[in-house]
């Protein structure tokens, strides 16, 4: 049984007649005629009766009808389905983000007015499509995303170097297709009694001397420790 045979079926019952139906359907009677005959004898049982001027259905035909055009229906229903994912309407987006992605941006860092409302303005235009969002370091969700478990990624950049000789923490962003929505200052904060603050006020960092800096690097804290801040013995904050 094919879908066609179905159609063929459908619309000579609709308009009782082999030649509106192979007019309508640009075919030839003949065709149309061979076609239904041989779906007639798949299921068994005549569903047209031919003897009149117009053809009717028989009691099998009157039973099927009903199945043939929820069929028809079904399958129209399905190659819609499968267009829309074509078309951008339909389907579902994994999404990562570093901390602090989602707050909305001062309006002097530019125009992209944040993450939130982004996604917002993009469902409203994009109903049928969904999202399901990740918070995570940029190192991890690059990760997710050459292995496939994430679809975009809001990262900061550029990545922490690896420590290795030539990588400049950019190297880990090859292959990836990059688009910048956001750039952000950055700030050090010191005490006036810091080196970094000798004459300073506020103006770019200077290059850091080769000696070690006197701002300790935090320990890793162990996931679900409880800790609390305290000021490192010796450090001139």
């Amino acid at each position: 049984m094919e879908l066609r045979q179905l159609q063929y079926f459908v619309t000579v019952a609709q308009h009782g007649s082999f030649t509106r139906a192979a007019q309508l359907l640009h075919l030839t009677q003949p065709g149309v005629s061979s076609q239904i005959r041989q779906l007639e004898r798949e299921l068994g049982h005549r569903l047209l009766d031919r003897s009149g001027r117009t053809v009717r259905l028989t009691p099998a035909g009157e039973a099927v009808l009903p199945h043939a055009r929820a069929a028809l229906a079904s399958a129209a229903a399905a190659r819609r389905t499968a267009e829309e994912f074509g078309g951008l309407r339909r389907g579902h987006v994994r999404l990562g983000m570093v901390a602090g992605a989602a707050l909305t941006p001062p309006s002097e860092l530019g125009t992209f007015p944040g993450l939130a409302t982004t996604l917002a303005a993009f469902r409203q235009e994009h109903p049928g499509i969904d999202f399901s969002l990740t918070e995570d370091t940029t190192a991890q969700m690059l990760g997710a995303l050459r292995d496939g478990r994430l679809d975009l990624a809001v990262i900061a950049l550029p990545t922490p170097a690896s420590g290795r000789e030539g990588d400049n923490g950019w190297s880990a962003l090859t292959g990836l297709a990059l688009h910048t929505v956001l750039e952000v200052p950055l700030v050090a904060a010191c005490a006036e009694q810091h080196p970094l603050a000798d004459g300073a006020g506020s103006g770019p960092v200077p290059s850091p001397a080769p000696a070690p800096s006197p701002i300790p690097a935090p320990s890793p804290i162990p996931a679900g420790t409880r800790s609390r801040s305290r000021r490192s013995p010796g450090t001139p904050w």
